[in-house]
């Protein structure tokens, strides 16, 4: 979903799972889902939030900053609040999506931009979107600490965070000796019917987690078919393709399902708030995402837009966020001891996944349109 700061009084926020349901300082307006590529309503949508995002300006003389992410609330709010403590005449609106619905949104902005700052996606993501020009070059101070996988040649983004991806599951009804190791294990039949999957048209999470078992076929056979293979495998096992992570979680809490896949950063927050969840790192390796940043192109605030770049990647900040948001800071530069422990161990135990980001920015929509229409929900059962 949406999330913008503004006053929307529509009482079917509520059953919308909106974060509050009348007038509210934070809350849920559009379906990202409606934003994926080729529906009819789009274009619409995209007007609806122009008019959303009038509605919802400062109305006390300070400088509207706005921040597309997929980071969540409790990230987002943090640095809303840090940053404009320091720059008291800047109001930062952020509007929290899935990475694909941003790329969607900024491609019918493109004429009129509505953003500033886009904050987190997978680097194929931003590959595809410094191809069709959406975004600024911009080389922020610390351009040499991050690796060359990490950033853009041409310096349009620049990696903040790496994001394993990881098999996770409810801890009260499996054990960890019986829990999937490796992808493979996911496709045992004694997993069949009991797996959640988020839903992946607007999840840059899944989005990388399907294209890698795409990749992995093609560089044993040159063909998508045996990815395509795994793929309807998994959904004949999969209960359910949730609207976005929130369901998820709360239904794996409740045993509606009993194991997932996502992404370790965020399995680690839910461990936190008490949810029985654990993971498995892949043993045979995992998608080790760069997640990025980058100023939107035809930005209204570019100076400020630079501001807030540098403030949520300076080392103080991915330190914050290492610690209470269980961020992997992608920057080189940051002694490993001032991490916390979890990375540490994290680190020394996961495999990473080759992943051919060319590939990947020139195929995926291509096989995301080949699994939504083709396997989605055909193999249930089966």
């Amino acid at each position: 979903m949406i999330g913008v700061r503004c006053s929307v009084p529509d009482a079917r926020l509520a059953q919308r799972g909106a974060r509050c349901p009348v007038v509210t300082a934070r809350c849920s307006v559009l379906d990202a889902r409606q934003s994926a590529i080729g529906n009819p309503q789009s274009a619409f949508l995209a007007f609806l939030f122009v008019l959303l995002t009038v509605a919802c300006s400062s109305s006390d003389g300070r400088t509207v900053l706005t921040v597309y992410s997929p980071h969540g609330r409790e990230l987002l709010a943090h640095y809303e609040a840090e940053f404009e403590k320091a720059n008291p005449a800047v109001d930062v609106q952020w509007v929290d999506m899935g990475s694909q619905a941003i790329l969607d949104r900024l491609r019918a902005e493109k004429t009129n931009p509505q953003a500033d700052v886009w904050f987190g996606a997978p680097a194929e993501i931003f590959a595809r979107a410094a191809r069709e020009d959406l975004i600024e070059q911009f080389k922020p101070s610390w351009a040499n600490s991050v690796s060359a996988e990490s950033r853009d040649a041409g310096g349009r983004w620049f990696g903040t965070y790496l994001t394993p991806e990881v098999i996770a599951y409810n801890s009260e009804a499996v054990s960890d000796a019986e829990a999937p190791k490796d992808w493979d294990d996911v496709l045992d039949p004694k997993w069949k019917g009991k797996v959640l999957i988020r839903n992946p048209i607007e999840s840059g999470t899944m989005r990388a987690i399907f294209g890698a078992m795409i990749l992995r076929s093609m560089l044993k056979t040159g063909s998508p078919e045996g990815g395509y293979e795994w793929l309807r495998k998994l959904d004949a096992s999969t209960k359910e393709y949730t609207a976005d992570p929130s369901i998820l979680y709360q239904k794996l809490g409740r045993q509606e399902g009993l194991i997932t896949l996502y992404n370790m950063p965020d399995i680690e927050i839910q461990q936190k708030r008490g949810y029985k969840v654990k993971y498995s790192i892949p043993t045979s390796g995992t998608p080790l995402l760069v997640e990025g940043i980058a100023i939107v192109k035809g930005a209204k605030h570019p100076d400020m837009a630079k501001a807030y770049y540098e403030f949520v990647t300076s080392i103080p900040a991915l330190l914050v966020s290492a610690e209470r948001f269980t961020r992997i800071p992608a920057r080189t530069d940051i002694p490993a001891n001032s991490l916390p422990s979890w990375i540490r161990e994290a680190q020394a135990k996961i495999v990473p996944m080759p992943l051919d980001q060319d590939v990947l920015a020139q195929h995926l929509d291509e096989w995301m349109r080949y699994w939504d229409t083709n396997i989605r929900n055909q193999y249930r059962g089966k």
